[in-house]
């Protein structure tokens, strides 16, 4: 952060040559496994759950497919985060994704797309996106690798 000079109100400083989400926040999956790592080490607590990590990317319908490679990408890397987290020792017990549909984002609007589900706010119709197929992917392939009860 740095003030504006004209009217000495912060402002954010993104760093060069780092991704940015459509929002403009910085993508950095690392904070991830830094925060959960934190609060087990500071807090002790016996688990801990990720809600509401996503983000929003300037996500286009054409031909009736939303292929987001970033929110993929995003996805994936952060997910590797929080794997690396329990690799050592936070109690990571859950893991929710924000968000399945695209919505009414107070601050914004309808402009800025979260979901993994395309939302088409005229008609309504739902598609899910490229990111909805390797997220559903993603879920099956660790339900096969756990252990039957």
């Amino acid at each position: 952060m740095h003030a504006d000079p004209e009217t000495g109100r912060p402002e954010a400083v993104q760093a060069r040559g780092a991704e940015h989400t459509a929002k403009g926040w910085e993508v950095f999956p690392e904070a991830l496994t830094n925060v959960l790592l934190r609060v087990w080490n500071d807090y002790a607590p016996p688990e801990l759950y990720v809600t509401e990590n996503g983000a929003a990317f300037d996500d286009v319908l054409a031909d009736g497919v939303v292929d987001d490679p970033r929110r993929v990408s995003y996805l994936e890397t952060h997910l590797e985060a929080v794997a690396q987290a329990i690799d050592q020792g936070a109690p990571v017990a859950g893991y929710f994704l924000w968000s399945l549909l695209d919505n009414f984002e107070w601050a914004r609007g309808y402009t800025e797309r979260f979901g993994i589900v395309y939302v088409d706010f005229e008609t309504l119709e739902r598609i899910p996106k490229a990111s909805y197929l390797w997220y559903r992917d993603f879920i099956a392939a660790q339900r096969v690798a756990l252990p039957a009860r």
